[in-house]
Order: structure tokens, then sequence, then C-alpha cells
């Protein structure tokens, strides 16, 4: 015992032994201790590396629910898409009972140059088998993801051609691109899906705006859903397209951070541009930085759910072994001052994560009615005066709730079994030579083709060999969204174009119907700038303020 008690001393006195150390925060010396301790005495062996990681996961997990540590590993692949491009081979692909099956490749990129075609199955790479062993998709990525130079070889499985085909592609960069859909709605409309806030989002939105402008867009329907944000100073630069001289963008201000302001330079070529900008639940962070922008500054009808609620900001601070902490260090505001960030418990992150799902319990997505704004959080834009609420979110000037009239058990157990990207994948592997002849372009192939019974009935037998019973009430409660959804993942594996399936899917999309009705007709389009939603007022929870 004595024995034990000096080694005790003899640590604690080591770890205090400096002048340094004895003048840092009583606080800080105790962890030091205590780590040292553990390292020093504990009767297992331990490694320090995970003591001290695991002792930065405690303090952050006891703050906000978006303060978070990640390994050098975890960090490379969280940065990745938001970087703008990494290095591989460029491909885009899925996997079909166990086999990965190529969707399409980059356009220019390592794998089209050395002529690897969409419907390819890629067996082997570097000589180790991929199909038919159950391999993760991370640990394919890991294969073929590598330094730029460096060389991968695959072999290739080609419909209707015996021999597998050898390919030795040298890696490079390859872009990752923010925008999933450009096109024309009619003569005048745009239609943009953004789906993250990248280094290069800012860019690939002027090049498809552009795009778009010369197609003769003078309207603007900007699809932010399911958008869950990314880096700041791309909805900052986002933003500045569309606003005048000195507007006030965001703020964002915290404890240790002073105001910091980000305002308009008046420079931008989109300042008067027609637009509405669709959100939902799961519209975050960067992505409710530009969409509240645009509302507190009467610029563009929203319209959609209410948003996320992320409204923290989170500094980087890497460590030397490629680790980063995330630590939330301010808040953002819009312009008209309201704090988009919804309210939580600190440490009580499970109850945060469910918080989406306790709006779906209380109706909010399916129903006005369910939906209180509390008066003690009204807000004012910053033209006309309109009302607008704070609370958590951006809630949309235009409320459209969700269509749940086509959902079914059985269409969820096949989307779960991923039953119907395996029956696209063997319907494009036979018929795309011959899709391809008979539709010359994808106008044509949405005018003309059409999901068959013959087709359904081959799906339905997909389904019931891997286990998906087939029931005919909840199949007819579901067929036509079923066959839709084929009909759209068809033209986008046919014609190698991502903004194919949103082109086909998108007229049972209610959001976009409800951001065109608003886009037809000017009159409504002016009186929500001017006046707001007036089916909100009744839905405010008034509070005695005596």
């Amino acid at each position: 015992m004595k024995k034990i008690l000096l080694v005790v001393g003899l640590v604690l006195s080591l770890s205090l032994g400096t002048s340094a150390q004895r003048a840092m925060p009583q606080a800080m010396q105790k962890l030091l201790n205590a780590e040292y301790a553990i390292s020093s005495l504990y009767v297992d062996t331990v490694s320090e590396d995970k003591l001290v990681e695991d002792a930065i996961k405690g303090m952050l997990e006891n703050l906000d629910p978006h303060s978070s540590y990640t390994d050098a590993k975890e960090t490379k692949e969280l940065e990745e898409p938001l970087q703008g491009e990494f290095s591989g081979v460029g491909i885009q692909f899925n996997m079909n009972q166990d086999t990965l099956y190529v969707i399409q490749t980059v356009p220019g990129g390592p794998s089209e140059r050395v002529g690897v075609l969409a419907g390819d199955r890629i067996i082997t790479v570097n000589d180790t088998a991929i199909a038919g062993v159950k391999m993760k998709n991370s640990d394919i990525q890991k294969r073929l993801r590598g330094k730029k130079g460096t060389q991968v070889t695959v072999q290739v499985k080609r419909p209707g051609v015996k021999e597998l085909i050898t390919f030795r592609i040298t890696r490079d960069n390859i872009p990752v691109h923010s925008i999933d859909a450009k096109y024309m709605l009619d003569e005048r409309k745009g239609y943009l899906r953004i789906s993250r806030f990248g280094a290069k989002t800012h860019e690939e939105m002027m090049e498809a705006l552009k795009e778009l402008k010369k197609q003769g867009m003078t309207q603007l329907v900007m699809d932010l859903s399911d958008n869950g944000g990314g880096y700041l100073n791309a909805a900052i630069d986002m933003c500045n397209e569309f606003l005048d001289r000195g507007q006030l963008m965001v703020y964002t201000q915290g404890e240790n951070s002073p105001r910091n302001e980000a305002n308009a330079n008046g420079w931008g070529e989109y300042k008067d541009l027609h637009m509405v900008v669709m959100v939902n639940q799961y519209s975050a962070s960067a992505a409710e930085i530009f969409a509240g922008a645009m509302q507190d500054w009467d610029r563009a009808v929203i319209v959609g759910r209410r948003t996320f609620g992320k409204g923290l900001v989170q500094r980087p601070i890497k460590f030397e072994d490629g680790s980063m902490m995330r630590l939330t260090v301010a808040r953002y505001y819009t312009p008209s001052g309201r704090c988009i960030q919804k309210p939580y418990s600190r440490g009580n992150k499970k109850a945060y994560e469910k918080e989406l799902l306790d709006r779906a319990n209380v109706g909010e997505y399916y129903c006005l009615d369910s939906i209180q704004f509390n008066d003690t959080l009204r807000y004012t834009t910053r033209l006309t005066g309109r009302t607008i609420y704070g609370g958590g979110g951006v809630m949309p000037d235009v409320y459209v709730p969700i269509d749940t009239s086509e959902y079914s058990t059985y269409y969820r157990d096949l989307t779960a079994k991923g039953i119907i990207n395996q029956y696209v994948i063997k319907y494009v592997d036979k018929h795309r030579k011959s899709l391809a002849k008979q539709y010359k372009t994808l106008a044509e192939f949405d005018k003309g083709f059409a999901v068959s019974d013959e087709m359904m009935a081959e799906f339905i037998a997909l389904g019931e060999k891997d286990s998906v019973k087939y029931d005919q009430e909840k199949y007819r409660t579901s067929e036509r969204l079923i066959k839709d959804i084929i009909k759209g993942l068809i033209a986008r594996d046919v014609y190698s174009d991502q903004s194919a399936y949103n082109v086909i899917i998108n007229h049972r999309n209610r959001d976009l119907q409800a951001a065109i009705e608003v886009l037809n007709d000017r009159e409504r389009f002016d009186r929500l700038l001017r006046e707001g939603n007036p089916e909100y007022e009744r839905l405010v929870k008034r509070h005695d303020t005596k």
C-alpha cells in the first residue's frame, strides 16, 4: 500500500513539476494528472492516444449537438464531398447482387478515357476479386481511389462479350459536383437542384445559370430540398449574386466571437431574377442561410416545409495527426436577426436527433393546422416589413404538406432491399442499345416510353425472389409511384445524365408544382413578398406579456 501511494505521489509531483505546469489553470492540471495517472498506473495496457481522443469526445458531447471530433480517416472522408474533387478512377456505380455495376463514367475522366462504359461490371481490382464477396462500398472505394498519377488495373465483364476486359486506369482528380439537376421547366422557368454547399458550388451555380439563361430563363426555381449545407462561404457567395450592394446576407456572433457581418457587394448578376426557393425538413445550415437571406430581403418566395434548424457555426481545429475537432464558436443570424438554430439541451443528442420524428408525430409534415407560431419570436422582413417567425428553421412562405397517399409497406420493403435499383440495372443491361436507338433524346424517351405490365410482373417476381411478398392492394396503392421511379432511373442510366431522373420524376413533386404555381401567378408572388402568408396568422400562439 505504501509503495502504491509513493508511486502516485511521484506521478503527481512529476506532472506538476515545472513552473509552466504550475501556471496552468487548475482544471487543466486535473485533466493532465488524470491522463498521466491512468496511462502509468492502470491495471491493463491502455493507449494514450485513445485516452486523449475519448477525453476530447467526452468534453464535446456535453456541449452542443454539432461540436464533434473525427480521427484522420473520418476527417478525410467528411471533407472530400465539400472540397470539390478527389483522386480516383471517375465512375458512378451501384452494387447489384454483390457486383459493382457502372452507372456512368465521369465525362473526360480516367475510366472514360480508357474505354470503360456504362453497364460494365468490375470483377477485380488489382487482382483482388470484388464481385460476389459481399465487400462494403467503402472498401471498394478504397481500392479504386488513390493518389493522382498512380495506376489501378481492373477486369470488367461487359454484356455481350465472353472474355473479361482488362483496363489499366491512371487515377486523376475527379470533380465532386454540387448540382444534381439543371433544366428548363418551360420556355421561361429554369430549375436548379443543389445538393450541397462545397468549395466549387458558387462556380457551378454560375455556370448552370448562364446555361439556363441562354435557353431563355427569366424565372428560376432553386431547389435546396434535402441539402444538408456545407461551407458558409459558399452560401455567402451565392447570396451575393441575388442581393443589392450593402444588404446584409448573414452575421455570426458568440460569447467569444464578436459580431461578424457579410454584406453584398452589389456585383451580383441575378439581382432581378424572379425566383422561388424550395426547402424541406432536411435543408440545413448553409441552405438555411441562403433561404433565410432571400426571405428576409423579400427577394424570393420560399416554398416547402420548415427547415432543419441548424444555426451553429463550427470552427475546424486540425491536429498534427490529421484528426480534427469541429467546435461551435458562434451562432449565425439571418438579416432580420433570426437565429435559425432549433432548441437543444446540452448533452442530450438523442432528443435532438429525434426532433424531426417528433415533428412527424405531431403532424407538422402533413397538416398546416398542426403548426403553431410563437408570437414572442415574431420578426419582420427588411424591405416590406411582413411577418416571419423564428424559433428553429426557416418557415416557408408557402407551406406544402407531404403526400403519403401512394406510400405502402410493400413499397417500403422493396426500397429497403434495393429491388427497384436491381431491376433497373437488369433491364437497362438488356435493353440499353435498343432504348438509345428508339429514343434518341431524353424528350423522346419521356414522351414515348412507359413502364409496361410485363415489366412490372418481372419486377414483382424479383421482389418475391428476395422475400418481398407481393400484396396486390398495397401494390395498387404504390404502383404509379414505383413505375415513375423505374422510368426515371432507366432514363438516368441510358442517357448518363443525373438531371434525367428529375426531368422524369418531377411532375409528381408537389413542392415543385407549388413553386410553379407561384411563379405563374405574379400577383400572388408579389402579395406574398409584400404581405406574407395570411394563413399563418391564425396559427400564432399568443403569450400574455403583462
